[in-house]
Parts: structure tokens; C-alpha cells; sequence
């Protein structure tokens, strides 16, 4: 009988996750005016966590940690950060960095949710991203799982020369996969997406664009400027954001959360936050003691780690 009952309740949860599968649901993503859509044409809000750099927090790269991502926390989307700054980053240690991107990016499609692939940097490397972005798409292109960040937060970079980085490193990534979604920064730590209403790139499918937000910092001029932005037809993307201040610490602002996210929903914008790591710091969702592989038990999930898998369950139904 006990062995019976187990049978039952596995295959109960098998029928949940199947329920639940993003890549199975929605297939090939593409982008409709403003609007991410699925395969069929229909609007797609994706919902989901970043992990942290992966240089800083290496133990949270493994497949496990996708699959608690996906079972426990309803993620739709996961975000490996590969760190091209501070020290063993990918252009120093390249094969380090693949020892750990490799097995997150491989575990979604395994497990079928999205993986976004960033290159978590804050200064243009234009060689170095075409190079790379050319091995990740001869590897991984023809899996409809997967979506390029080729610049996670410009600084003190154009809009003029973030374009033109853009377009060679598209293109580098449209030699071997011609469908799947880019995601393009903007400048000012992906805040000026103003400027790229007013200039996009032109002669590309599939491309979005990213705003990042801390909520205790950017409040109503930032959902202002986004919400504009995409009412011009701008496909906008929240790569990542936090409940915290812009330095990913301080207070949690748990209102102007709400308001981003309410936001996002209305408007059937995608949403990523940051991060899955354990800093001594208010945007780092984890304890020190938390596994490495997760499930992670209440008791080692801290507060705004518990806001955000609450935001999740929320809206991944």
C-alpha cells in the first residue's frame, strides 16, 4: 500500500510539472511589435531569477539549482550571470566560467525552462563578445530554450556605440541562429531606454531591450520612461531587478515592487530578479548555510528572497 501511495503521489507531481513546462508551453519565442509571444503568436510574460555572478557564487551553478528554480520557485526563466569583471571572470578563466555555465544552461533545456546567457559585464569588449556569443550559438542555437544578453548593464557607453556593438555582435549570433531572442542593453545601467525609443536598431527580428530596476531607488520616472518606451512599440525586457536600492543593499521597498511588477503584468512585460547568491546584502536572496543544489527550507531564505518566490508562485500559475 505505502509503495502504491508513492506511485501515486509521483505521478501527481509528474502531471504537475509537466503542466508547467514553459518550453513545452510556449516553444519558440518571438517578439510582435512590442510584445514577446510564443510560437503560435500569442503574448508571453516570462517569469523568473538571476543567479549572481558567476565568478562570486560558482556553487550555485549546477543543475539542481535549475530544477529547485523550476519545482519549488515556478520559474519560467533562469539568468546565468557570467562575470566578465572582478577577478577569475570569463576572460581570464575562460574554461572556469564554462565549467560553471555549462551545466545551467544544459539543465533548462533539460528541464524546459528558458536560460538567459549574459554577458555580465559593464564596459563595451566587442571581440570578445562576438567570439563568444559565436560558441554559444553554434552550440546552443537550435534549442528554442535559450536567450542572448550580450551586455548586461553599459555605463558610460553611447547609445551610438552601443548600436553599433549591438548590430556586429547580432549578426555574429545570426550566423548559426536565426530565431532565438536577444536581449540588447541600454545606457545608464539600462535605464535610458528613452533614448532607445528614440533610435532602434533597425533590420533585426527577435530583439528586446533591457531596463533594470532597484525599487527602493527608481520609483515613478523609470515606469514612466518604460511604460512610454513601449507604448512607441519598444520590446522591453527586466533582465534583472531588485526590491532593494540601486546598490543592491539597503532597504527593501516591498510597495514600489508591487507597483514594477503590476506594471510588467499590465503592460506583458518579462521580469527577471536579482539574485540568487549569498552576500551579506538585502538583494542576495540566500543564507550562507543554504545548499548549493536547493530545495532551500524558509528558515534559509531571507527576505527578499521570500518576496520574490512569493511574487513567483504568484504569477506562474
Amino acid at each position: 500500500m505505502k509503495t502504491l501511495l508513492t506511485l501515486i503521489i509521483s505521478w501527481f507531481c509528474a502531471i504537475g510539472v509537466q503542466a508547467i513546462d514553459p518550453v513545452k508551453q510556449y516553444g519558440q519565442l518571438q517578439v510582435k511589435g512590442s510584445q514577446l509571444c510564443d510560437q503560435q503568436g500569442k503574448p508571453v510574460i516570462l517569469r523568473g531569477v538571476s543567479l549572481g555572478w558567476h565568478n562570486l557564487w560558482p556553487r550555485f551553478y549546477n543543475k539542481k539549482v535549475v530544477q529547485t528554480l523550476k519545482q519549488d520557485w515556478n520559474c519560467s526563466v533562469v539568468r546565468a550571470a557570467m562575470g566578465i569583471l572582478i577577478e577569475d571572470n570569463y576572460l581570464e578563466n575562460p574554461t572556469f566560467a564554462m565549467q560553471c555555465m555549462t551545466p545551467v544552461i544544459e539543465s533548462a533545456i533539460k528541464n524546459n525552462v528558458y536560460v538567459i546567457i549574459d554577458w555580465h559585464s559593464h564596459r563595451l569588449q566587442t571581440e570578445e563578445a562576438k567570439a563568444f556569443f559565436c560558441q554559444m550559438a553554434k552550440k546552443y542555437g537550435k534549442f528554442p530554450h535559450v536567450i542572448y544578453e550580450i551586455y548586461n548593464e553599459p555605463v558610460e557607453d553611447t547609445w551610438t556605440d552601443l548600436k553599433k556593438y549591438a548590430t556586429e555582435v547580432i549578426n555574429e549570433i545570426r550566423k548559426y541562429d536565426p530565431d532565438n531572442i536577444v536581449l540588447v542593453g541600454c545606457p545608464h545601467w539600462d535605464q535610458d531606454i528613452h533614448l532607445v525609443a528614440e533610435s532602434p536598431l533597425q533590420g533585426f527580428s527577435n530583439i528586446m531591450y533591457t531596463v533594470h530596476f532597484y525599487a527602493a531607488t527608481h520609483g515613478d520616472y523609470l515606469r514612466l520612461r518604460t511604460e512610454e518606451a513601449v507604448k512607441k512599440g519598444i520590446p522591453v525586457f527586466i533582465s534583472e531587478s531588485g526590491a532593494t536600492e540601486a546598490s543592491g543593499d539597503g532597504k527593501i521597498d516591498p510597495v514600489s515592487e508591487e507597483q514594477w511588477i503590476e506594471m510588467c503584468e499590465r503592460l506583458g512585460i518579462s521580469w527577471v530578479c536579482w539574485s540568487i547568491s549569498d552576500k551579506n546584502e538585502s538583494c542576495s536572496m540566500l543564507l550562507p548555510r543554504a545548499t548549493a543544489t536547493g530545495p532551500w527550507p524558509d528558515d534559509v531564505i531571507k527576505e527578499y528572497g521570500k518576496l520574490v518566490k512569493g511574487l513567483l508562485r504568484k504569477y506562474n500559475k
